[in-house]
């Protein structure tokens, strides 16, 4: 009698194995696949998009970690994910009105992050390497606890964002910061296109190097269109740049260093420079209305890269159907 029960015993725990392996959706090594939509139900592991698949979700929990594999999509609203978010060579993620408790890690050739209203960790964005994408972060009216280090592509940073640690850029084909805070250090090294900052606030020292397209600080510079100049906490310093330097109706709280810049800076009498210039200057001339108008199209490229990328993760999933989570 004894040894029929520990038969059963035994036959029934392998039925059990069996089920949790082959289960659909499902997971096996405490990894759920997505593929297809899901809505307001709890993935008590991590979550894995396969390669080349799209995964939408509404109001979704994740308690772990979340990958999204080589040439897959990622595309959350309203969402809670607790781990760290991999997005790998032509990924995507996308989020929306959610809650991110780790990092953001986008690997060489990842097609881009986009967050809006996002709550996240770091985020990282290697460098492109041999890979033929160019990788983009975008983030609006989010806050990303803890540093943003970018290698690649196209960055902005919009919309009343708010980093608590560094910004640090390297060989990235812009970084621009928008109407946003950087608790921390602001770094643009080696820009293809360069950095505009404008209507935010930085507290920490920021430096601007080697950047081939321009530096602009503040309205009426030749990069992008904006309204207003910014504050900055620390020492400035603008160097070995090419395409020009405009610094206009800005306020730093340190010294602003201008130097090995062609062609020279140009400084509007607007500014507030608590420790002076230091380096080349010129004085900032006022630009016409139709090369303002001109220059704006900078952000609005970016934001239809991410927008046709997204429309057709969404409608992928939703063809693919219940992704049964």
């Amino acid at each position: 009698m004894r040894r029929t029960a520990a038969t059963l015993a035994l036959m029934g725990t392998a039925v059990l194995v069996s089920t949790l392996v082959a289960a659909p959706g499902a997971h096996a090594g405490l990894v759920t696949h997505c593929v297809g939509t899901g809505g307001a139900v709890t993935v008590p592991n991590d979550l894995y998009v396969p390669p080349g698949e799209s995964c939408a979700l509404t109001g979704t929990t994740v308690t772990g970690n979340v990958s999204v594999a080589a040439g897959a999509n990622l595309v959350v609203t309203g969402g809670r994910l607790s781990g760290e978010i991999q997005v790998a060579a032509d990924g995507y993620f996308d989020a929306t009105d959610t809650t991110v408790g780790g990092a953001v890690e986008l690997a060489s050739g990842g097609y881009g992050v986009f967050l809006s209203n996002v709550r996240s960790g770091a985020v990282n964005v290697r460098a492109k390497g041999t890979a033929t994408i160019d990788s983009f972060l975008f983030a609006e009216r989010s806050t990303i606890d803890g540093n943003v280090t970018t290698h690649a592509g196209e960055v902005r940073l919009d919309r009343t964002t708010q980093v608590t640690g560094n910004v640090s850029s390297s060989g990235t084909y812009y970084t621009d910061l928008h109407d946003s805070f950087v608790d921390g250090t602001f770094s643009v090294l080696n820009s293809a296109t360069g950095s505009v900052v404008c209507g935010s606030a930085v507290r920490g020292r920021a430096t601007f190097a080697g950047n081939l397209g321009g530096v602009q600080l503040g309205p009426n510079g030749s990069l992008d269109g904006c309204a207003s100049g910014g504050y900055w906490g620390r020492d400035v310093s603008i160097t070995n740049t090419t395409g020009g330097v405009t610094v206009d109706d800005t306020i730093i709280d340190g010294q602003l260093t201008v130097t090995a810049n062609n062609p020279v800076a140009r400084i509007a009498s607007n500014n507030r420079i608590r420790g002076g210039v230091v380096g080349e200057q010129a004085s900032a001339a006022a630009r016409s209305r139709a090369a303002l108008d001109g220059a704006a199209d900078r952000g609005e490229a970016g934001d239809r890269r991410a927008g046709t990328r997204r429309a057709a993760a969404v409608e992928e999933a939703q063809v693919a159907g219940d992704a049964g989570l």
